[in-house]
């Protein structure tokens, strides 16, 4: 909130914004009190030739300078509240003044200064003012200011002051080898005032860089011109004589600090940024050149003690920032950017070294991955799964001892190194693990559990290096997710179901590719009136070598070779072409499939299947698909979209395995389903356990009170089916029926039975 002149209003601003932003338009009136004097000034002295003139170099001179006298203090007053910076300047430039006014008056009319003089104190008071009112604006904006800024604001100051302290060695060692008097003193401390001014600007520019504004610009370009005719007048051969251009020099420097002065009393918003990457490395390289060039023109040539210094400093100075950036750089080398954990570079550097200082005690690697995360990132968007990552990234540390080592190694894996593992402690661990894991993420507003699978190998007995033990905790993680037992530790026999597994996943991509992949149907039977309306299909894998292989052989490794959407394609492409073959022939069947969890959370499936059902000319209806009460569980809204979205363009939906999760009525109730496929598991245990039938019984009934059609699976005897028939379910299928069969073996097996049917009547 900035106080104005009448009232109060919010100033915003934007990280464009400089040192010289204020609220509203600075005036541009006094700037044309001081500038109209000063210009007819420099005009007439540059054309009036090198006499003196009391006209010129007296009264407008001295006009001039009482101009920008007029400018500072009006700012002063201007300003709503008190500024020190400003009005420390101000006074400086009218210090100026009078010692000019001193000087004049003494010279012309006095017959000469002497030395010291009142000039000097007046002099030499500009300086200590000026250098007060940089420190003081300093001071507010250092807290503000990066480490990185600062260091490179110090090495170019100290630069700077070392290449002045050679530039003006004539002047210093010739005062320092005079006798000491209060005159040689005020002579040294010129030179040494100069020198420590233009180190103060050199700061001031390599802290704001190209970011200053245009007040800072004046202040800069005021101070370099004051200080350079400072500078000549120093190493003027022939003497310095009144009423010369170098009066001039002194007279715009001052003229360009009152333009700072006045804008300077308008309140100012931004401050100095972390400097950009060029002017990073370009101050500390010039700072180190010219350090480096100053000592070897020393070897040659006598300069004086205090340029050798400050080009030792400027070189000390320089080497900071390169140490700092470098283990900076080194630190993100071994940094997650996402985690802030160790990365997979810090984990092979650090392990070697610790497995190698613990042979006796032994160590433990587990290498943990989470499971389904890409439906996380498929459904939430990636920004979610990198919230759930870095939360599981604190959990693991939470449960971890001071001296293991916990690291991502990429995507949702992350390994720990256990240090002095002993029996059992790895495998506690593991649990413990899990547990914390297990406790529900908060993500975008959604509960969501997840689970991990964790791979453990111990040192020594495993591997005596890193690559080993990372082979082996990779074998064991991929067991305990094959087998759902969340963790397993190494044995020697998962090698050989890691080879078949990674040979599998290879032929997966060429049984795609060579179609090897195909469905077989089984018949859904209606139980009122004894018709098929519908088949359901069920993948297999036409395997060269092994054989046909069931969906349990291979469908759990879709996922991990990235086959997901290529698989759901083919399936439905299947499917959806065997319904319109039937249709063509005149036979109204549906078709029921289930495809993977994850292909559902697909963005774009439920547009892509209405599509793909409506090139074939198909009612939508004739499609069901079968879904899991696990993903119906997982993220209720979730499922409840992609439900809404699916039932949007016509397609049906079952729940398929029904009784075996933990469905709730009121999952029944508000999701859009069409039909429940009761699991076999209670349709076998009919025939000898009475409860089961009275599950099953209760079951159908709840189905029908909730408008739901009810499917049971593995019907193998007549018992069950007659039992179902009584009990009212709808459809039954399962080996008494059909066994699940080709495309072909299926319709020679349908043909046959119409003609049975046929022949019947």
């Amino acid at each position: 909130m900035t106080i104005l002149r009448g009232g109060t209003r919010t100033l915003k601003s934007s990280p464009e914004q400089t040192m010289d932003a204020s609220v509203g338009q600075p005036s541009s009136r006094p700037l044309w009190i001081m500038g109209i004097p000063l210009a007819l000034y420099v005009v007439m002295l540059v054309g009036k030739g090198g006499d003196y003139s009391v006209l010129v170099d007296f009264v407008l001179a001295e006009l001039a300078g009482l101009a920008t006298v007029v400018v500072c203090w009006t700012a002063v007053r201007r300003a709503d509240y008190v500024r020190r910076e400003v009005t420390l300047a101000a006074a400086a430039v009218t210090c100026n003044f009078l010692g000019d006014v001193s000087f004049t008056i003494s010279t012309r009319f006095l017959g000469g200064p002497g030395s010291p003089s009142v000039a000097d104190l007046f002099y030499l008071a500009f300086y200590g003012l000026i250098l007060a009112s940089l420190f003081v604006t300093a001071r507010r904006q250092l807290r503000r200011v990066p480490w990185a800024a600062f260091l490179n604001s110090a090495v170019g100051s100290v630069s700077v002051a070392a290449f002045m302290a050679v530039l003006l060695n004539p002047v210093l060692v010739s005062a320092s080898a005079e006798p000491v008097s209060l005159e040689t003193l005020v002579n040294l401390a010129y030179p040494m005032l100069d020198l420590l001014l233009i180190a103060a600007i050199a700061g001031v520019a390599a802290l704001y860089g190209r970011h200053a504004g245009r007040a800072w610009v004046s202040l800069i370009g005021g101070l370099v011109v004051y200080a350079g005719a400072d500078v000549a007048y120093a190493l003027l051969d022939g003497g310095y004589s009144l009423g010369t251009l170098l009066d001039a020099s002194w007279a715009i420097g001052l003229a360009l600090i009152a333009v700072w002065v006045d804008r300077a009393s308008y309140p100012v918003v931004a401050a100095p940024r972390e400097p950009n990457g060029v002017m990073a490395f370009v101050v500390p390289a010039i700072a180190t050149a010219a350090g480096l060039g100053i000592l070897v023109y020393a070897t040659q040539n006598h300069i004086s003690a205090l340029a050798i210094g400050l080009a030792s400093v400027t070189l000390a100075l320089a080497v900071i920032p390169m140490i700092s950036r470098e283990r900076g750089l080194n630190h993100l080398s071994r940094t997650d950017d996402l985690t802030g954990l160790p990365n997979r570079r810090a984990m092979y550097s650090d392990v070697a070294a610790r497995l190698a200082s613990d042979r006796k005690q032994g160590s433990a690697l587990l290498l943990l991955d989470l499971d389904r995360f890409k439906e996380v990132n498929d459904s939430l968007g990636h920004d979610a799964g990198d919230r759930l990552l870095v939360q599981v990234g604190v959990r693991l540390a939470r449960e971890l001892g001071p001296l293991d080592l916990l690291a991502r190694l990429g995507g949702d894996e992350f390994a720990i190194l256990v240090a002095r593992n002993r029996d059992g402690e790895a495998s506690a661990l593991a649990d413990r693990l899990r547990a914390a894991l297990a406790v529900p993420f908060t993500l975008e507003g959604i509960s969501l559990q997840t689970s991990v699978s964790i791979g453990i190998a111990l040192y020594p007995s495993h591997g005596r290096d890193l690559g080993a033990l990372m082979r082996k905790a990779d074998t064991a993680m991929y067991v305990a997710k094959s087998t759902g037992s969340g963790f397993h530790v190494y044995q020697s026999d998962d090698d050989r179901h890691s080879e078949v597994r990674l040979r599998t996943l290879q032929e997966l991509r060429e049984a795609l590719v060579q179609d090897q992949l195909t469905l077989h149907y089984q018949p859904r039977i209606d139980l009122d009136t004894s018709e098929i309306h519908a088949a359901e299909a069920r993948i297999r894998w036409n395997h060269p070598v092994r054989g046909l292989l069931h969906p349990s052989e291979f469908v759990d490794l879709v996922e991990d070779a990235g086959l997901v959407r290529a698989l759901s394609e083919a399936l439905l492409v299947q499917a959806l072409d065997q319904a319109a073959a039937w249709r063509d022939r005149g036979l109204d069947l549906g078709v029921a499939i289930r495809l993977p969890q994850a292909a559902l959370i697909d963005a774009g499936l439920p547009e892509h299947l209405g599509a793909m059902i409506a090139n074939r000319a198909l009612p939508p209806f004739v499609l069901t698909l079968e879904i899991s009460e696990e993903f119906l569980l997982a993220d209720q809204s979730r499922a409840r979209a992609v439900l809404n979205r699916l039932r949007g363009q016509g397609v049906r939906m079952s729940i398929d395995d029904f009784g075996t999760g933990y469905s709730s009525l009121a999952l029944l109730r508000d999701l859009a389903i069409d039909e429940l496929r009761l699991d076999e598991s209670f349709i076998v245990a009919m025939g000898h356990d009475e409860r089961s039938s009275t599950l099953v019984n209760s079951a159908i009934a709840l189905a029908h009170s909730l408008g739901l059609r009810m499917v049971a699976e593995g019907v193998d005897s007549d018992e069950a089916y007659e039992a179902l028939v009584r009990f009212g379910c709808d459809s039954a299928q399962g080996s008494l029926l059909c066994v699940p069969l080709p495309a072909t073996e299926f319709d020679a097996w349908l043909t046959a039975r119409l003609v049975a049917e046929q022949t019947r009547e």
